[in-house]
């Protein structure tokens, strides 16, 4: 599987997490979600301050396809959202991994990060 950067962690339904360097979390959807997706045209992002608990809906994401709900994959508290994505939504399919970040939350529990699959086991994944 291509394009599956090593720092991060991920759901099965294709979000992924990576620890900054302060402790936030900064989350989004893999290159393998986008490109099921298709061209993505509109994405609904959580307040910030918002309480979001760990694989418990936290976005939307729409497509020319189909819409589908993004989990937070860690309990915690939005503290920033991608602005950029409220008029440029297409980023998340140029750039999933960096410009195209959904949200970034301060996590309530680190030990849910143990819960996630890393990057092999994330590529195994997306071969089924």
């Amino acid at each position: 599987m291509k394009n599956i950067p090593g720092d991060l962690k991920f759901l099965s339904s294709h979000e992924w997490a990576r620890v900054e360097s302060d402790g936030t979390i900064t989350i989004g959807i893999s290159d393998h979600a986008q490109n099921l997706l298709g061209d993505i045209v509109f994405v609904e992002l959580p307040e910030v301050g918002q309480a979001l608990d760990a694989e418990a809906d936290a976005a939307i994401v729409e497509s020319v396809k189909a819409a589908s709900d993004l989990y937070s994959p860690l309990s915690g508290e939005v503290i920033e959202i991608n602005s950029l994505l409220e008029d440029q939504p297409e980023i998340v399919n140029s750039s999933p991994y960096e410009d195209g970040w959904f949200f970034k939350l301060t996590p309530s529990d680190m030990g849910e990060l143990d819960n996630l699959l890393s990057p092999e086991d994330y590529s195994e994944v997306c071969e089924d």
